[in-house]
């Protein structure tokens, strides 16, 4: 609760027409000395001693915008808004204060119009700008933003973390799964200062997680190194909740052999039909398939992204095994000597 000192110093400062018409131009907008210097028709000298009277006794706030500084009304307490609110129905009926408020229109209408000018004469270079500014696809990362920060999300297959490092300020945990210690080395090494992400070791066909524990999960740049890429969906889609996605960024078709003997490639990319076929087996649907953009500076096979919604009531692939008997098929599979192809119904015509 104010004194009542305080209270009559503040009353003091409404006594003065410009401070009051001040205080009316800034109660709806954020305004430079300039601009109130045009709204009001007077020298800067004189708005700028009144903002300082106003500012002295709590009346408006500034913050600074490059090199001016914009002002707008404080935040008032309930008894100051009263005194405020009487002051002001007084006022914005004087053909003072609606003269303000017509020029106040015009200063708006010319900051939309250096903005205009600015976008017309950068449309061609507008991409570049931004990229020089704040760097490349800026904004991809931004939209991190949209994602449920209860969610639990399962990185699956998550290699040395930069996944999960990336996803877990915006979601609620995430589990992240790899079956080689050398990654999962990597990644604690990463994630050794984030609270919110948990690292397991395990198979992507035996993952260590309980039925329905995923709000969403994600296979980035590993369906191809799997033998058996159809268990491998049916499993994410056991771990996820009903109504849970499933987000998949991998390889299109190609033809680019050399990968299995270079980098353990087990399948050349993916065709958009298999995919939806091996997700629909799943349990899975709700399924979008789009490809990505070529990024000029990448010299691998062109990339697609496919989500997919895990059914309300499906009954998902191998839900009913224990999980030790998923852990037996999984070490089984990874035993046997299978040979490295790929149908001929994926590879690129």
């Amino acid at each position: 609760m104010e004194h009542n000192g305080d209270f009559l110093a503040r009353l003091g400062a409404l006594a003065n027409a410009t401070r009051a018409r001040l205080l009316l131009a800034l109660e709806r907008h954020e305004l430079t000395v300039g601009e109130l210097c045009q709204v009001l028709q007077l020298p800067q000298s004189t708005v700028s001693r009144h903002l300082k009277t106003l500012a002295d006794d709590d009346w408006v706030t500034s913050r600074a915008d490059g090199p001016s500084r914009r002002y707008r009304m404080a935040a008032l307490a309930a008894p100051v808004r009263r005194l405020w609110t009487a002051v002001r129905d007084q006022l914005r009926d004087t053909s003072a204060a609606r003269q303000d408020a017509h020029r106040i229109e015009g200063v708006l209408a010319q900051r939309r119009t250096t903005s205009e000018e600015f976008f017309a004469g950068a449309a061609g270079q507008w991409d570049a700008l931004r990229a020089e500014l704040f760097g490349q696809r800026a904004d991809l990362h931004s939209l991190l933003g949209l994602l449920d920060d209860q969610w639990i999300v399962g990185d699956l297959g998550c290699g040395t973390g930069q996944l999960s490092e990336a996803l877990a300020p915006y979601v609620g945990r995430v589990i992240a799964v790899d079956a080689s210690r050398a990654m999962l080395a990597a990644a604690r090494k990463r994630l050794q200062a984030v609270s919110n992400v948990e690292l397991r070791a395990g198979t992507l066909e035996a993952l260590p997680a309980r039925d329905d524990e995923l709000d969403a999960a994600i296979l980035s740049l590993v369906l191809h190194y799997t033998v058996e890429p159809a268990e491998v969906l049916a499993e994410a889609a056991r771990t996820l909740r009903p109504g849970g996605k499933l987000l998949i960024i991998d390889m299109l078709p190609h033809d680019r052999e050399e990968y299995r003997a270079r980098m353990g490639h087990v399948w050349l990319g993916f065709g958009r039909e298999q995919l939806t076929e091996w997700l629909h087996e799943a349990g899975f649907d709700g399924i979008h398939h789009h490809a990505l953009p070529a990024d000029p500076a990448a010299k691998g096979p062109a990339l697609f992204v496919a989500s997919a919604r895990r059914a309300a009531h499906a009954a998902t692939r191998g839900s009913g095994r224990s999980k030790q008997e998923r852990h037996s098929r999984a070490e089984s599979r990874t035993t046997r000597a299978r040979p490295a192809r790929t149908p001929q119904h994926h590879r690129s015509k």
